[in-house]
């Protein structure tokens, strides 16, 4: 009997312990979740604030050939002979560089006038360095600019040299800034690059001299087998001058006119990019449905996705394949998800450029949030659509009323996103650093005391 009633006595202290442990795990789980509330009723309004300016950013999605300074663009067409619809910079932004466009070929023109100053080593390397200044003067640390470099070789240039060029112009930017006193004593972030190439879905031979010289080479081929080789030939170049050459190549793209222009057409070059650890992203469900999603994933083993913007769109399912279009796209969004594929926003390009988007509201962007996709936000064109990556940032918090905790999600999947060129654990470190600027800036911007 007494050993009995020992062991009831010994049940209920234990019983009595747990329900101690467990009362106080719930009082300071209410406790925590108060002052959270309350740090979060006491911050100011981001917009209301610098934050956004000051805060670490990434820009994985910036066109090189697209972000030009416009003293820039009329100094080297005045020097290189080359005529442009306008002399001057409110001249170029009246005819050319507008701030909204009817269709996508109007957004796409400017590019003419840009590519044709863009043919020698020392304009490249100047609108490269010009560019990476831009992005530091807005507090961006890690950026990723591409372009194709297969449109840069009308005087001759090889991929080597016009790579180089882009190089020389980015690192001359990154060592003023991460030799600074500011950067060296630690008060300040360093600056880190990569280059991504851009084969093309589609040209024709008046785009360049590479591609001209390409069709008179082929010319019992069909079109799609012509567009193949460019891309098979540049997945070669980039892996061998990167690890031959030590060029920052990061990643190789996709880019171009979707409709009518099926990534698979293209997966032997993705392939081999991926046989040789160069990471991949393509433009996808830019202007075309969830199917090209499906293939950038599928058939080009892409590690992140450009726009994106169609990915929750059924009704622009159009193969006969799929039997239940919104299933096929949930388990599409789904295996983003899991796999946490980074989406590149770009909210205003797609709003010039999209005539079925009347409005940021009608973007996409809150969904992806919703349904926690990694998406990072990023300006596509810097020129072309009169932007910056901090103006992207402050029309996602408007038009979509985001929180700190939500704009602190976009800005570290920029960062863990990246095709960062160094080793592993320095990108860790490197992160490690953002995550803690990112927060000492909401504690010393954003709360009030």
């Amino acid at each position: 009997m007494g050993c009995l009633m020992w062991n009831r006595l010994r049940l209920y202290t234990q019983h009595e312990s747990t329900a101690k442990k467990k009362l106080g795990r719930s009082l300071q789980f209410r406790l925590t979740s108060r002052c959270f509330a309350l740090r979060l009723c006491t911050m100011k309004p981001i917009l209301d604030t610098p934050y956004l300016s000051l805060v670490p950013k990434t820009d994985l999605h910036v066109h090189l050939d697209g972000s030009l300074r416009i003293p820039t663009l009329l100094e080297l067409a005045d020097k290189q002979g080359i005529e442009l619809p306008g002399t001057t910079e409110e001249e170029l932004n009246q005819n050319v560089f507008k701030t909204h466009y009817t269709d996508l070929p109007e957004y796409l023109a400017g590019f003419q006038y840009t590519v044709a100053v863009m043919q020698t080593p020392e304009s490249l390397e100047r609108i490269a360095k010009e560019l990476a200044e831009d992005n530091l003067a807005e507090n961006v640390r890690y950026l990723e600019v591409r372009f194709a470099p297969q449109l840069h070789t009308s005087n001759g240039l090889s991929h080597k040299e016009i790579l180089e060029a882009v190089t020389r112009g980015l690192r001359t930017a990154q060592e003023k800034h991460n030799q600074s006193e500011a950067v060296r004593s630690g008060k300040e972030l360093p600056f880190h690059f990569g280059i991504i190439v851009c084969a093309l879905r589609w040209f024709f031979p008046g785009m360049s001299s590479y591609y001209a010289n390409l069709f008179d080479v082929m010319p019992y081929a069909k079109e799609r087998e012509v567009f193949a080789a460019a891309s098979l030939e540049l997945a070669r170049a980039s892996v061998a001058l990167r690890d031959n050459e030590g060029l920052p190549i990061v990643g190789f793209d996709l880019a171009g006119a979707e409709a009518g222009n099926p990534a698979v057409d293209h997966s032997a070059a993705f392939l081999y990019a991926h046989r040789n650890f160069l990471q991949k992203t393509v433009h996808a469900g830019e202007a075309y449905g969830p199917e090209s999603i499906f293939q950038a994933l599928t058939e080009c083993h892409a590690d992140r996705i450009g726009h994106g913007t169609f990915l929750f769109n059924a009704g622009k399912v159009n193969s006969s394949n799929v039997k239940d279009p919104q299933r096929y796209v949930d388990q599409l969004t789904e295996t983003i998800a899991r796999r946490r594929i980074c989406v590149e926003i770009n909210l205003t390009s797609n709003l010039q450029t999209l005539p079925e988007m009347t409005s940021l509201s009608d973007h996409p962007l809150g969904q992806m949030i919703d349904q926690n996709l990694s998406a990072t936000i990023c300006t596509d064109n810097r020129l072309v659509s009169h932007t910056t990556v901090t103006r992207e940032l402050e029309l996602a918090v408007k038009h979509f009323d985001l929180t700190p905790s939500q704009v602190k999600n976009l800005l570290v999947a920029g960062f863990k996103g990246s095709f960062y060129p160094g080793e592993y654990n320095e990108r860790r470190r490197f992160i490690r650093q953002v995550i803690d600027r990112i927060e000492h800036l909401e504690k010393t911007i954003l709360e009030t005391y």
